[in-house]
């Protein structure tokens, strides 16, 4: 692929799933010069990340030091950007609010599965803990997708 020069993770509020792709994603890529993000779609004031994604990431010896909620701004994204939601009802927002987003996919049919990455909040931290294994698996599947046809 190597067409990617900014990939962002979107969910709704951009304090749990985004954040949590968004830090396994750089944690695998260490060396590419892509520009990884995370944003929402529904940002009403600048939050952090929920505190149990955080104590997930923390399990797994990952961070996203002072992460503060983002929503999605036309001006993140170009021709060069691979948009990637963890709902099809966010797909089919992105490209209704974005028509300038060409490259818009839920994480699961970027890495050739279907459905949808189930919304962990309000649950138990064994329910963020599933969602960070779920996570974990499909952005590595990502990573290798992107990263296999330079």
């Amino acid at each position: 692929m190597g067409k990617f020069e900014k990939l962002i993770f979107t969910c709704t509020g951009n304090t749990c799933r985004s954040p949590m792709a968004e830090a396994i994603y750089k944690n695998l890529d260490k060396i590419s010069n892509i520009k990884v993000l995370s944003r929402g779609l529904v940002v009403l004031f600048n939050e952090p990340m929920n505190p149990k994604a955080e104590t997930v990431l923390h399990m797994h010896e990952l961070e996203l030091n002072n992460h503060i909620a983002k929503g999605l701004k036309s001006s993140d994204i170009d021709e060069n950007t691979l948009l990637l939601t963890m709902t099809a009802s966010q797909k089919k927002k992105v490209l209704e609010d974005f028509p300038e987003a060409n490259e818009v996919y839920t994480i699961k049919e970027f890495a050739g599965e279907i459905g949808d990455v189930v919304d962990p909040y309000g649950g138990t931290l064994v329910d963020y803990e599933d969602c960070f294994t779920e996570l974990a698996r499909l952005v590595k599947k990502t990573f290798y997708k992107i990263n296999s046809d330079d």
